[in-house]
């Protein structure tokens, strides 16, 4: 692996990241030290300021959701930050600028190295905190809703966990194309959230059975159905189906099984589509980052489109923000601020 040949005075030797001990149900955060990273071909060094939390850097620590191959074992889908270093002089463009990036693992850590392709800059107006809360869940939400989901115009669109970060960011991207919104949340609270980004129907499936009111309300049934939850909300799905439906199931809160029965999803000609990013090409990333600029880039610089924040912590505080991701509290994105943290500070163990 070449090393960069562009890299800025002053770069230390080592960074801290957070690292992983005892991967599985029992698993802790302690911080470690690492060299920094080395550039290949096509690469940037990202100084780290802030990165986003997502369920799937729960499910790495149970040992459920590993990086890929030669990619590295940190915690961390996306960051934002400046560029301090580029593999070669054709990218050297990059070199200060303030960026948001999708990368394939290692965001939890004071630098992180990125295919130049994955690199978004920040949009004007935006601050890092709402940088480092959108290249996931937005390219998800994209990829979801219109790479996989082909939704048109004046399509019906069901998101479940319409709260989370891809719930928020989907309810955005699916209103600023043209299509009818419905949610499934967990509170009241999270429902308002919902409807106040733009959906038409927010259904609390803790007090109303959301097939019973989707049946109502939208009788000829829905076009789009995204759903991390799998599990029994499979055959609920299948109740809902319009004719030539798509079900998208990019997560297994509920499980990895449920009965299945074929003859709806044959009666409505339906696709049931099960989708993952991680473990996507980098030429596959790239195009989806250019694709996601080309159609949203001025919506995110006029402010029409922007992350839901939850909250934003320290990253002494990891263990806390994982905490009230697997106790479903949090409404849109939490986020770690990692640039100007005490380098002498340990991790805290969790919610107190």
């Amino acid at each position: 692996m070449a090393e960069a040949a562009l890299i800025r005075t002053g770069l230390p030797a080592q960074m801290r990241c957070i690292e992983v001990l005892e991967p599985g149900k029992h698993s802790r955060l302690q911080f470690s030290r690492q060299p920094l990273p080395e550039l290949a071909c096509g690469q940037v060094l990202i100084q780290v300021a802030a990165a986003g939390v997502n369920r799937a850097d729960l499910m790495q620590r149970r040992g459920l959701y590993p990086a890929m191959p030669d990619e590295s074992p940190t915690l961390g889908l996306e960051v934002s930050g400046v560029v301090v270093a580029a593999a070669e002089p054709e990218l050297a463009g990059w070199l200060g600028k303030e960026v948001m990036a999708l990368v394939p693992g290692g965001g939890y850590a004071e630098y992180v190295r990125v295919p130049a392709a994955h690199v978004m800059p920040v949009p004007q107006g935006w601050d890092l905190i709402q940088a480092a809360a959108t290249p996931e869940v937005f390219l998800t939400a994209y990829q979801l809703l219109f790479s996989i989901g082909q939704l048109q115009p004046g399509q019906r669109v069901l998101l479940h966990a319409g709260a989370s970060g891809v719930g928020t960011a989907a309810i955005q991207l699916a209103k600023a194309r043209g299509a009818e919104v419905a949610v499934t949340v967990s509170s009241d609270e999270k429902a308002q959230c919902c409807l106040a980004l733009g959906a038409e129907l927010a259904i609390n499936y803790r007090q109303q059975d959301f097939v019973e009111v989707l049946r109502q309300q939208w009788p000829a049934g829905v076009d789009l159905i995204l759903d991390p939850v799998a599990g029994d909300y499979i055959a609920k799905n299948a109740a809902l189906l319009a004719m030539d439906a798509k079900v998208v199931i990019y997560a297994m809160m509920a499980g990895r099984q449920a009965e299945l029965d074929f003859a709806p999803w044959f009666r409505k000609r339906a696709q049931l589509i099960w989708s993952t990013l991680r473990n996507r090409s980098h030429d596959y990333k790239a195009v989806l980052v250019q694709a996601l600029l080309a159609d949203f880039a001025a919506s995110f610089a006029a402010g029409n489109i922007r992350p839901k924040l939850d909250r934003v912590l320290c990253w002494t505080q990891a263990e806390q923000a994982h905490q009230l991701l697997a106790t479903n509290q949090t409404i849109g994105k939490v986020v770690l601020q990692i640039a100007g943290a005490d380098p002498a500070a340990t991790l805290d163990s969790g919610i107190s």
